[in-house]
């Protein structure tokens, strides 16, 4: 019964893992849409837990067996990974909620110094990705494509309407149903709040989680 217990925890560990590492390769994917506007730093911590929760997977194992054979050694090689892995997620997690406003404000000014760069081919493909995807103009609207006396994009128009109508009420007048309105940086700051969120839940949360399976063996 003790080693079923034990085996119990270590199937625990190992799905914790897995969660780990589907929730740092959602945040992934979400940060991938408009990592060309942020640094290394937003997608520095997904990809951590990604690697954390493969190691937790991996050294389940490690502690499963070691219960079997009752081995004090690869328990305690067991326990000291853990408390290391414990202490990654736990820093990933304050991470994400003491740098949160810090990437927010970088991106505004990065969005606006990209802006002036749209004729450059890299930063159009971003813009335009960006505008498509998330239904958004600008940094904070339509009206800063304009203020800098630039070209509205077309990624700014909505695809529904006709060629006709996106060139005659988007494109040339930049009024009309056809133009997205609500500027992209707030679009990409409820995305940086919503991955936040899912980093500091997971972070901390399942780190707390695994200390306490982790007194239970």
């Amino acid at each position: 019964a003790c080693v079923l217990k034990k085996f119990n925890n270590f199937v625990n560990f190992q799905i914790s893992g897995i969660g780990i590492i589907v929730a740092g390769a959602v945040v992934l994917a979400d940060v991938s849409d408009f990592d060309h506007f942020v640094d290394n730093g937003l997608v520095g911590p997904p990809i951590v837990l990604i690697v954390a929760g493969t190691i937790i997977f991996i050294i389940a194992f490690l502690g499963c067996f070691g219960a079997i054979k009752e081995s004090y050694k690869m328990l305690m090689a067991f326990a000291v990974l853990l408390i290391i892995i414990f202490i990654v997620e736990f820093a990933v997690g304050i991470a994400a909620a003491v740098y949160k406003a810090d990437f927010q404000d970088a991106l505004n000014g990065t969005l606006r110094k990209s802006m002036l760069n749209y004729s450059n081919a890299s930063e159009k493909i971003a813009w335009d990705n960006v505008q498509e995807k998330f239904k958004c103009c600008g940094v904070e609207g339509p009206n800063d494509w304009q203020g800098q006396g630039l070209t509205l994009p077309r990624s700014c128009c909505h695809s529904e309407g006709t060629d006709t109508q996106i060139e005659a009420y988007c494109n040339n007048k930049g009024i009309g149903k056809y133009l997205h309105r609500t500027g992209c940086y707030d679009k990409l700051q409820m995305k940086i709040n919503s991955n936040a969120k899912i980093l500091i839940g997971v972070g901390i949360g399942i780190a707390f989680i695994e200390v306490r399976h982790m007194f239970l063996l």
